[in-house]
């Protein structure tokens, strides 16, 4: 089973148990991409903060496919604006690790 068939089977038993409608759809690209970028532009425990304020704020918007996108949108243009601004000659060394911004 791939990673992909993982996700998409893992994606379909939690919104069933959370009693997701039968037609929800997800754009698991989206998500994913926002997770990276608030991983990397802001630091790692981002990630799963950033997807989780973003489906609220969705849900709050609506909960429809652009409501998602347009929260994903803000977070991600925010995450990639603090990731530019840490990104300095004497922080971006180019490693990775615990050390690395």
């Amino acid at each position: 089973m791939t990673t992909d068939d993982v996700l998409a089977a893992w994606t379909a038993e939690l919104a069933e148990a959370l009693g997701f409608p039968e037609d929800f759809t997800l754009d698991r690209d989206v998500v994913l991409d926002l997770a990276r970028d608030a991983a990397h532009g802001v630091a790692r425990p981002a990630a799963p903060l950033t997807t989780f304020l973003v489906g609220y704020a969705a849900g709050l918007r609506g909960g429809s496919p652009a409501d998602l996108a347009d929260a994903a949108d803000t977070a991600t243009r925010l995450a990639l604006a603090r990731g530019e601004d840490q990104a300095t000659p004497e922080t971006d060394t180019g490693t990775t690790g615990p050390d690395a911004r």
